[in-house]
């Protein structure tokens, strides 16, 4: 079986390459073509799949191309992991929002709104390759925004395209854990968009355990999500909100601390990477050793600002271990692939799942994963603090969409001037010609 990387020059490949390297499963990947328009990204990761393949007789095997004709052509999977504008873009889009006082997150509020408007042209040109190319893969997208980018995606490849993320399989595990039970077999009710979602239920051997985490607050304030809200907060919500919740009920404090802080998440990635791939120039240097060191330092620092906000501490060492989103995307390919079937979070088509969204909306919600792909179980409705948010931002993802299809600069204003972490038309002009001016993948805005 082949499957197709898009961004195979990402720092976090390893971690999908050594998840293929366990599989020792009959159908399993047999050859890996690494796709990205940057060589020297791209031969620094080759190396350290090298290294990570050393000793393993059955390896997938990996090749490498710039051409992405070539790449997707006939394959099997693909999982798209771009990133348009690469980590530059990233510290560019959190400095043209905090300069304006609101947040420039890369998915969440105007960083998540100026990053989708970057990527959803090249996410569709993408979707278009794959439909005429190979139109019996699936795609598997893991590029932020996730569910903005795969709701673009599906207009051309229909269910065919399934967006993952590994924060509600993180939480659920660790409430899971919490409670006792087993995290694999735990079935969690969870339901939102992507970065936007609730966990209003956990069942372990058919009872839900999660009112029992709710009236423990010794239990409950264990937990990541007990230390970034508060479990006074977690009550009264009768929910556990993703962590990427924490930007709207946190906002001023996150803001606060993200201007107060040395540098942003994405400066301090952006020089991270720039430090890696230069150390991965020189020949000498221990490939997969120098990965590992840089992805430990990474994993200890995410969300820092909304920890430090919070006053929550340093990160669990549980929770610094891999095993998030590339094992959600080999499980989904694996249960696509031999009808092994399997229940997972994913970010799909609506359907009828959620009444208070259309039907081509892309939710983040369990799945039964088949043959046929991945198909959304019924969850109860929305309580309406969630409701209000989940159609508020569902609003803009729209406006996002209309302002890359058409290029229209009125629809790109719209989208940051109803994002509820923006708080004026006025500052939502600015945003859009601070953004035109530092990005140039944006002058398609007229």
């Amino acid at each position: 079986m082949r499957l197709t990387v898009l961004g195979g020059g990402g720092f976090r490949l390893p971690l999908v390459y050594g998840a293929l390297l366990r599989d020792h499963a009959p159908g399993r990947v047999t050859d890996i073509v690494l796709h990205d328009v940057d060589t020297a990204r791209l031969t620094a990761i080759a190396r350290v799949l090298a290294d990570q393949a050393a000793g393993v007789a059955d390896a997938p095997r990996v090749t490498v191309t710039t051409d992405l004709d070539e790449a997707v052509r006939g394959t099997d999977f693909v999982f798209s992991a771009i990133r348009v504008g690469g980590l530059e873009g990233r510290a560019a889009d959190e400095h043209v929002a905090l300069a304006e006082g609101v947040l420039g997150q890369e998915t969440v509020g105007a960083g998540g709104i100026a990053y989708g408007l970057r990527t959803v042209p090249v996410a569709v040109d993408i979707a278009r390759r794959v439909a005429r190319l190979a139109p019996d893969a699936w795609v598997i997208n893991f590029t932020n925004p996730a569910g903005l980018v795969t709701e673009a995606m599906a207009r051309h490849l229909g269910d065919r395209v399934i967006g993952i993320c590994d924060s509600p399989v993180g939480l659920g595990r660790r409430v899971a854990r919490v409670l006792g039970g087993d995290p694999d077999t735990a079935f969690i009710d969870y339901v939102g968009l992507n970065h936007l979602g609730w966990l209003r239920g956990l069942r372990i051997d058919g009872r839900d355990q999660l009112p029992r985490l709710l009236a423990d607050p010794g239990l409950l304030g264990s937990i990541e999500e007990g230390k970034l809200f508060g479990t006074d907060w977690l009550r009264s919500l009768g929910s556990i909100p993703n962590e990427y919740l924490h930007y709207y009920y946190y906002n001023r404090e996150t803001v606060r601390a993200y201007r107060e802080a040395e540098a942003t998440r994405g400066a301090f990635l952006r020089d991270q990477q720039a430090r890696f791939y230069g150390e991965m120039a020189r020949p000498e240097t221990p490939a997969l050793a120098t990965w590992d060191r840089t992805r430990a330092e990474r994993e200890a620092t995410y969300m820092a600002h909304n920890r430090e906000a919070a006053g929550a501490g340093e990160r669990a060492a549980e929770d610094l271990e891999s095993g998030g989103y590339e094992t959600v995307a080999l499980a989904l390919m694996r249960a696509i692939a031999h009808d092994s079937r399997a229940t997972l979070i994913l970010n799909v088509r609506n359907g009828t799942t959620l009444s208070v969204l259309d039907a081509d909306a892309v939710i983040e919600v369990p799945c039964l994963v088949d043959a046929n792909g991945a198909h959304p179980v019924s969850v109860a409705p929305l309580p309406y603090h969630a409701t209000g948010l989940v159609c508020a931002v569902k609003a803009v993802e729209r406006e996002v969409l209309a302002a890359a299809e058409s290029g229209s600069r009125t629809a790109a204003v719209k989208a940051f001037a109803l994002h509820p972490l923006v708080d004026s038309v006025t500052v939502a002009r600015r945003l859009v010609a601070g953004y035109v001016d530092v990005h140039p993948g944006l002058a398609y805005l007229r």
